[in-house]
C-alpha cells in the first residue's frame, strides 16, 4: 500500500520482511561504518534528499553504462558481475542490514571499485533514479510470499513493474532468476504487461543459466531441496 503522507510529500511505503537479523560479527560492523557511506549511489532517502532530486549517475559512475541489482542477498552475483565487467557502474539495493554488511565484506575481498549500495527498499531508489538512465536489471530469487494473500507483496507487481519500465532504457535486459513456479507463473504474466517482451525461444532459454552467470547460494539450497530454478530474460519494449 502507498500513502502521501509523508512529512516531504513523498511517498510513505508499507515494507514486509526483515531489516536486521542476528547480531553482526564486528568485523561487519566496521564495513557498515566505514565503507556504506562511501558506496551511496547519492541522496536517496526523503531526510537527505526532500525535493526527490535524481540521482547524477554519469557523475557517479564516470559516464558508465548502469546496472541495477534489485534485492541482492548476500552480494556474491553483485560483485561476480563487477568484476567480470569493470566498464560498467552497478547500483544494489537491498533492505536488510545483514546481506548488506556481507556485501561489504565481499566488495573488499574484491577490490571492486564500481558498484555502488543502496540499504533500503528499492522502491525509493526507483523516485530518485533518472527516466531511461539503467541499462540491465537482475531479480534474483526474490521473497516468493508463497502465501497467496499475499502474493500482491511480490516485487513481479504493477507497484514495482511501473517504476522499473520507468527507469530501464528502451531495449534493456532485465533478468529473473526463481525456483517458485508459481511466480514464474505471475512473472510471465505481469512483466510483459509493464513493457517487457519475453526473450525465450525454447525451453533450453529458461533452463539454462545465462552464460555469465553465478550460482548464489540461494540457488545452491533450492539445488539441494530439489527445486528447479527458471532464468526469465525479458527486454524493454
Amino acid at each position: 500500500m502507498t500513502k502521501t503522507n509523508h512529512p516531504t510529500g513523498a511517498p510513505w511505503r508499507n515494507f514486509y520482511g526483515r531489516f536486521k537479523a542476528k547480531t553482526l560479527r564486528p568485523s561487519q560492523e566496521l564495513y557498515l561504518a566505514e565503507d556504506l557511506e562511501p558506496l551511496s549511489p547519492g541522496p536517496v532517502d526523503w531526510e537527505e534528499n526532500p525535493d526527490r532530486v535524481p540521482l547524477d549517475l554519469a557523475a557517479r559512475f564516470e559516464g558508465k553504462p548502469v546496472w541495477l541489482e534489485i534485492g541482492f542477498g548476500a552480494g556474491e552475483h553483485m560483485v561476480h558481475q563487477a568484476v567480470r565487467n569493470p566498464q560498467v557502474g552497478i547500483i544494489g539495493a537491498e533492505p536488510f542490514i545483514n546481506g548488506v554488511a556481507m556485501l561489504l565484506g565481499k566488495i573488499r575481498d574484491a577490490g571492486v571499485d564500481n558498484i555502488a549500495v543502496y540499504p533500503g527498499d528499492a522502491r525509493h531508489l526507483f523516485d530518485v533514479l533518472p527516466e531511461a538512465s539503467i541499462d540491465r536489471a537482475f531479480l534474483l530469487y526474490p521473497d516468493p510470499w508463497p502465501k497467496k494473500r499475499h502474493h500482491r507483496r511480490r516485487f513481479v507487481t504493477p507497484e514495482h513493474l511501473a517504476p522499473l519500465a520507468r527507469v530501464l532504457k528502451p531495449g534493456s535486459i532485465f533478468r529473473v532468476a526463481t525456483d517458485i513456479p508459481d511466480y514464474v507463473r505471475q512473472t510471465l504474466q505481469e512483466v510483459p504487461k509493464a513493457g517487457f517482451e519475453w526473450l525465450a525461444e525454447g525451453p533450453e532459454d529458461w533452463r539454462q543459466p545465462w552464460g555469465d552467470w553465478l550460482s548464489t547460494r540461494y540457488e545452491q539450497k533450492a539445488l539441494r531441496e530439489g527445486r528447479v530454478p527458471h532464468y526469465l530474460t525479458f527486454r524493454r519494449v
